[in-house]
């Protein structure tokens, strides 16, 4: 896991959109947010759940790997950038390749659009756009020191099965210390809203 990352926390999250606001302003994609706001439990559940890229460490982006105009780079310190807009030829492969949903194609532009863990601000030791606005912090920036200096014992999971197939991230979720089970099954942790289980 990367030293500094973001760490959901989908106990925390309210809906309020603030993150997805946020992402909007980023320089780089202006006006479209690269975060997503998912519903796990639409119509029967409030509960929500920010999703912004895992930055997969192993196997290493399976976005990536099957980018066939090598759009995508992975920098030094792990982060999966969004595809270059000089190179990407809009093919989907990424979308379909990722297990967590989260780079979309703009049909438009012909472009994939994915989180890039903010590299303009967190290259530099800033917090990613979405993280500096979430008011329950749902969305935490730093280390899992830091993490747990402010919520002591939490437990939180980088490892998530898909089948037979385990993959490791650079972003970690928070899972429910005595719901916790290794790897994560499925990508999401059990979430518990109103003493019900949300999957």
């Amino acid at each position: 896991m990367m030293g500094r990352t973001i760490f959901i926390d989908p106990g925390r999250c309210i809906g309020c959109q603030a993150c997805v606001s946020a992402c909007r302003e980023c320089d780089s994609h202006r006006g479209k947010s690269m975060i997503h706001l998912d519903y796990p439990d639409e119509g029967h559940s409030v509960a929500s759940l920010p999703t912004v890229c895992m930055h997969c460490e192993d196997p290493v982006a399976p976005c990536a790997e099957v980018c066939p105009a090598d759009a995508i780079l992975v920098t030094a310190d792990g982060v999966v950038q969004q595809a270059d807009t000089t190179r990407c030829i809009g093919c989907a492969n990424c979308v379909n390749a990722c297990p967590f949903g989260v780079p979309k194609i703009d049909l438009q532009a012909k472009l994939q659009m994915k989180c890039n863990l903010c590299y303009d601000r967190t290259a530099y030791g800033l917090a990613p756009m979405c993280a500096t606005v979430c008011p329950t912090g749902a969305l935490f920036y730093g280390t899992l020191d830091e993490l747990r200096a402010e919520r002591p014992g939490v437990q939180v999971a980088d490892s998530f099965t898909f089948g037979a197939t385990t993959i490791s991230t650079g972003v970690a979720m928070v899972v429910p210390a005595d719901k916790v089970q290794w790897p994560v099954p499925g990508g999401l942790p059990v979430v518990e809203v109103n003493g019900v289980d949300v999957r």
